[in-house]
């Protein structure tokens, strides 16, 4: 049988990554992070219904703010307004303004918990929340006023993305579907059924802005732009459900289980180059190690998981490790699933 070398693209070597720093502080569960566009600080949203903002150098608690009644589960911060907009479980939307440090607007008209949100990079008005009544609403930050509701899936949307170019809303559902929206007419584009479980997480590429991931609990796939084409699944398979996905500009993305694995992947060709396990804080259950949500700061050298043990940990990539110390241990796959 003649052996022909494979055309997979080989994995880029990268660094393996570790925890340098756990910050305590939240009395609950810690569900959202967002960075601050000028990378000083990050804000955190918890189970105990406040919202606490970091100091990224030192970890040093700067702010906790107090209005929320459920947990903060969405959390993002403006990069043309001094605004930071939080949703949660108690049905709210709001906007806080960072001088004054209290809400100046709430938007009401989500029916149940608001599980995701997003601002749009560029149109500085639009802001997106996506909830467990099955609706994915945008909001004009200013007026207040709901200019879509984007209706179409059948059960909660728990992920929402956003870019610059068309389509410019793509969201995901425990219904096992992402729906590609355009916002001209509030109408869907395309349904990608691809996923057999429900879409917690998605990510797009910071730099490649023609791709992006999605995650579930049976594979983490990757799809392509405008169209939403599929390109190929990630080489191994997690096994467990995927709460959240981010990827930095170098293209390393990390995924963050629900039984507290956190895996790293190279972008390109798929390939999971580190597989670690978040530990426990001393006297929490081997239950509570589980990462609900993790984000890279602005240089994407810096990860940021928040965990069920009410910690957060912060993570960069080990300055010693050549490619010699952690060789890249790669086999392409033998056959590419296109399903």
């Amino acid at each position: 049988m003649e052996r022909t070398p494979s055309r997979w693209p080989r994995p880029e070597w990268h660094a393996p990554w570790k925890n340098y720093r756990v910050i305590q502080g939240h009395l609950g569960w810690v569900r959202s992070v967002a960075f601050d566009p000028s990378n000083k600080w990050f804000c955190t949203g918890s189970a105990d219904r406040t919202i606490k903002l970091w100091d990224i150098a030192t970890g040093v608690l700067k702010l906790t703010l107090t209005g929320h009644t459920d947990q903060v589960r969405g959390l993002a911060v403006s990069n043309q307004h001094k605004y930071m907009f939080s949703a949660g479980d108690d049905k709210q939307v709001k906007c806080w303004d960072l001088e004054q440090n209290k809400v100046i607007r709430s938007y009401h008209g989500h029916l149940s918990g608001v599980y995701c949100l997003a601002l749009h990079p560029t149109l500085d008005d639009v802001l997106l929340t996506g909830g467990r009544d099955s609706v994915c609403r945008v909001w004009d930050i200013r007026t207040k006023m709901l200019s879509f509701a984007l209706s179409g899936h059948e059960s909660t949307v728990c992920s929402v993305l956003t870019r610059s170019t068309h389509p410019l809303v793509v969201t995901g559902s425990h219904d096992t579907t992402i729906k590609l929206w355009d916002l001209r007419y509030g109408k869907t584009m395309a349904t990608l059924t691809h996923h057999k479980k429900s879409v917690r997480a998605m990510a797009l590429h910071p730099k490649e802005n023609d791709a992006f991931a999605s995650a579930s609990a049976d594979n983490i796939k990757k799809f392509s732009l405008p169209k939403g084409e599929f390109c190929h699944n990630m080489l191994s398979q997690q096994k467990t459900v995927v709460n959240t996905m981010a990827v930095n500009k170098d293209g390393v993305m990390v995924t963050g289980g629900d039984n507290g694995s956190l895996w790293f992947w190279d972008w390109k060709s798929g390939h999971s180059f580190q597989q670690s396990e978040t530990i426990v804080q001393p006297g929490s259950l081997e239950s509570e190690a589980g990462i609900y949500a993790a984000c890279y700061d602005q240089t994407g050298s810096r990860l940021v998981t928040c965990e069920a043990d009410k910690t957060i940990k912060m993570w960069k990539e080990d300055k010693n490790a050549t490619p010699e110390t952690h060789p890249v241990n790669f086999k392409p796959p033998k056959d590419v699933r296109r399903f």
